[in-house]
């Protein structure tokens, strides 16, 4: 039989209500994914007095950030420091939700970036090709893995919150157990994805 872990944990902070979360989460989670998707595709042709791609560099420190964030937050509840366990992983949400934020500035002021792009003309010359090398190929096995799982965490973040703020706490550390790694895993591939593309920035 399973030990009741509800009782170690701090008290619920949200009502339970399964039918209006679901509703709710998933209509955020379709929402954010339709506007960065549409958001992501445009650049505007505006002239800034910054470097664009800061936030860029933003992004991948906010990821590493969260990557950190959700390690320790791992061995806090390991170690039932549940109250800790919830801040850091508070703190990894209002991260993410930046980052997404940033993410979006950068490709409208910036655009698109193509590995191995040297001049920067958006066509890749057969001797970039040469020049970006295998590194290339890692490149893109890298943010074909990326894109889609960080396409899909989402929801599965806003689940796994709502399970534990409204006491659901076995349910929350059961998917809890599938959002975790695929959410560091988006984290860690993002940092590597940048610095992988940042010398054609």
């Amino acid at each position: 039989m399973k030990a009741d872990i509800s009782n170690k944990f701090p008290r619920p902070v949200i009502r339970k209500s399964d039918k209006s979360a679901r509703i709710l989460i998933w209509a955020v989670s379709i929402i954010v994914f339709i506007s960065i998707a549409f958001l992501a595709g445009l650049k505007l042709n505006i002239k800034t007095s910054f470097n664009p791609h800061i936030f860029a560099a933003f992004n991948a420190i906010a990821n590493s950030c969260v990557a950190i964030l959700l390690a320790a937050a791992l061995v806090a509840v390991k170690k039932k420091r549940y109250l800790l366990h919830k801040k850091m992983m508070i703190a990894a949400i209002i991260l993410s939700a930046l980052f997404l934020i940033s993410y979006v500035c950068h490709h409208l002021l910036s655009g698109e970036t193509r590995f191995g792009d040297l001049n920067h003309d958006g066509i890749l010359s057969p001797d970039e090709k040469l020049l970006a090398g295998s590194l290339r190929y890692v490149y893109y096995i890298i943010l074909i893995t990326h894109i889609p799982l960080a396409a899909i965490i989402l929801p599965f973040i806003l689940f796994t919150s709502y399970r534990a703020l409204s006491g659901q706490y076995e349910k929350h550390r059961k998917l809890a157990r599938i959002t975790w790694p695929i959410w560091l895993y988006v984290a860690i591939s993002g940092v590597v994805v940048y610095l992988l593309i940042s010398p054609y920035y």
